[in-house]
């Protein structure tokens, strides 16, 4: 584990990190959807609600692919990264093996949408996981999910090897 993350990692353990009230820290300091520290990334920020996992998420003209209207790939990280949230209700770690996503209705910048991500079932290593945008009216906007895969913390080890990857920060 780098010098850097391992700070980030005892000030998030601290409770040095800042962040929003009820806010789950993110997946490490530079994950593309939820990282602090990802200069491109989504920046998402996380709640548990039960066995349930919220956000809401405003859409910017950076992340277009038609005028006004969000690129299906920032849609499809960002369900990826809400249903990786996840991962503090089942309390195990989990890597992405299968995403889907749905567009229902133009997803469009500048609108908040309210997602909940929920698990489906468990059934072994295997986790289904689904969510819901809705636009503030309540309409129903992208749905997606997929399947999480368990996995050991050493995992990750493949990613740090170059020197280039981070270990998870999730606690």
């Amino acid at each position: 584990m780098s010098d850097g993350v391992r700070e980030y990692e005892d000030r998030l353990r601290a409770g040095l990190v800042e962040r929003a009230p009820g806010a789950l820290p993110p997946h490490y300091p530079t994950c593309f959807g939820c990282g602090p520290g990802s200069e491109f990334g989504l920046h998402v920020t996380a709640r548990k609600v039960g066995e349930q996992i919220h956000a809401s998420y405003t859409f910017s003209a950076k992340h277009a692919g038609a005028p006004g209207i969000a690129h299906g790939g920032t849609v499809a990280a960002l369900v990826d990264d809400v249903c990786g949230f996840l991962l503090f209700v089942v309390r195990q770690p989990a890597v992405t093996r299968k995403l889907e996503v749905e567009y229902l209705k133009p997803v469009l910048i500048g609108v908040p949408y309210d997602i909940v991500a929920k698990v489906d079932r468990f059934e072994g290593r295997k986790l289904f996981v689904s969510c819901e945008g809705r636009n503030p009216h309540g309409v129903l906007t992208f749905r997606g999910g997929g399947l999480f895969l368990v996995v050991d913390v050493s995992h990750f080890d493949q990613g740090t090897s170059s020197g280039e990857g981070q270990p998870p920060i999730a606690l």
